[in-house]
């Protein structure tokens, strides 16, 4: 049968639905259950590119399920800010698949299948948010995104897992339901409709200060997105497995929420819009204060994943600060901090679990003299390092010169000083770590003085304590492609131009 862009579109919703099915049906059996879930997030993946094709010859791919109310319909649609987030979501898939094999076995954990079916669950919401048409397709699956993750944060079933999963249900169903589809509400009663257009729907349907006050419901109410002070469920959701922060933080959950921000600034607002309005310069401020607050903090966190978690909620007001920038260059600069955070952050969590796995170690005061025992682990952690702070020839670089150039060009020189602050910072909580693991002596040595040039290393190549290849050869793929992205930038950019009239 002939592939169509509708068929196309169902399957990507129908593919990872049906292979959580597949996955919980071959639970007694733990080599066919991680089969199909390899199987279906490389099918996933297939279909994604083959509409990223469709889109690239030109076509225009549709879909409309059902009509709720007449021009209310659950609809699905093709566009380049969702083929980002989707090729991001389902190729990280297939990466954090294999890593959970190592992680899930080396750890000998429980619940094994229920992981795999709610992470499928999870994917299938992550591209029905990717490829939604309209604000109701996009909530519905962005509330089934929170629920279907949090079995994935309880996991452990510890009291602490189920007070952390309690926290992260909710703050993150709280916000949406007080704030996000309060707003969803009114932009129907304001438009007359939800659809997603470009230029934006509300222009001349509101003014004033409802604008603003509109435009802040909406971004308090994608709680994913981590803005402060809706940020505590991110913290409170490191009680979950390793593969899990990677979900969470990389594949599907927070790349979700500043997805959404950036299509309700596109597509619901309209960029021009919110430039005349002045409707989102508040937001500058709150994304600066978040991203610099929380690089503070992050700082001062002994614990490896508790300070890669405050490092997200920073990262991602990148995302939120390029759009109250409202400029062509911030929705750039955000879409690129996307990718490149995607393959950083995944990269750094994979490492810690790598190393949690071979060591047991999670405080990073215990990684002295890590990095020659586990010398491919700490290397990957090193370039995850580069492309979060922002240093070529990682993609970190260009997200970061794309929004130092938007706030040049609106005249916002805080904001390039607190960009390039925060850089600054997350040099202070990421390099001490690969620096303990390279250059001091194992916890358990002596610290002796060597001349420069006569030192004299206590670690052979026989010495090595890798993590299974299962958990090292993921975050060394990902590490090299947050390299890759670096030379594929300008192809990124001239992709989701047209959304900009460009």
């Amino acid at each position: 049968m002939m592939m169509t862009p509708e068929l196309a579109l169902i399957l990507s919703l129908a593919v990872p639905a049906t292979g959580a099915f597949g996955i919980a049906v071959t639970g007694a059996y733990p080599n066919l259950r991680e089969a199909v879930t390899l199987f279906t997030a490389s099918a996933l993946f297939a279909v994604v590119l083959w509409l990223l094709q469709f889109h690239l010859d030109g076509g225009a791919a549709t879909l409309t399920i059902v009509n709720l109310l007449p021009d209310l319909p659950i609809r699905f649609e093709v566009e380049p800010l969702g083929l980002v987030f989707a090729l991001v979501a389902s190729g990280l898939w297939i990466v954090t698949s294999v890593y959970s094999i190592g992680y899930m076995r080396g750890n000998d954990e429980a619940n094994q299948t229920r992981f795999y079916v709610c992470f499928a669950i999870a994917l299938a919401s992550a591209i029905g948010i990717a490829f939604a048409g309209n604000m109701l397709t996009l909530f519905l699956f962005y509330e089934i995104l929170t629920i279907s993750t949090y079995p994935l944060v309880a996991h452990k079933e510890t009291p602490e897992a189920k007070a952390g999963a309690r926290i992260y249900l909710g703050i993150l169903l709280t916000t949406s339901i007080l704030f996000l589809l309060t707003a969803v509400i009114w932009t129907w009663f304001a438009a007359g409709t939800l659809n997603f257009r470009l230029g934006g729907i509300l222009a001349g349907q509101i003014e004033g200060p409802a604008v603003a006050i509109l435009f802040a419901l909406y971004m308090f109410g994608i709680g994913k997105a981590a803005l402060m002070p809706f940020h505590g469920w991110l913290p409170a959701a490191m009680v979950a497995p390793t593969p899990v922060s990677a979900l969470l933080h990389a594949v599907a959950v927070v790349k979700a929420g500043v997805f959404t921000v950036l299509k309700v600034a596109v597509y619901i607002f309209g960029v021009d819009f919110l430039a005349i309005s002045g409707a989102a310069d508040w937001l500058l401020w709150v994304a600066a204060f978040t991203l610099i607050a929380t690089s503070i903090i992050a700082v001062t966190k002994d614990n490896l994943k508790a300070r890669l978690a405050y490092s997200t909620i920073s990262q991602l007001a990148y995302v939120t600060l390029g759009v109250g920038l409202a400029t062509s260059m911030g929705i750039v600069g955000g879409t690129m901090q996307i990718v490149a955070h995607a393959l950083g952050k995944i990269t750094l969590f994979m490492c810690a679990g790598a190393i949690y796995v071979a060591t047991h170690k999670t405080e990073i005061s215990q990684m002295r003299g890590l990095g020659r025992l586990m010398p491919f682990t700490f290397g990957a952690f090193l370039l995850g390092s580069l492309s979060i702070i922002g240093l070529p020839p990682t993609g970190g670089a260009w997200s970061k010169w794309y929004l130092v150039m938007g706030a040049a060009d609106t005249q916002q020189l805080v904001m390039i000083g607190v960009l390039m602050g925060s850089s600054l910072l997350a040099i202070a909580y990421l390099i001490p770590v690969v620096a303990r693991g390279f250059f001091l002596p194992l916890a358990d040595q002596e610290d002796r003085p060597q001349a420069p040039g006569h030192e004299i290393s206590t670690i052979r190549w026989s010495d090595m304590r890798e993590a299974p290849l299962w958990c090292v050869v993921p975050p060394c793929l990902t590490g090299i492609l947050s390299v890759l992205v670096y030379f594929a930038a300008p192809t990124i950019a001239a992709f989701i131009s047209p959304i900009l009239g460009q």
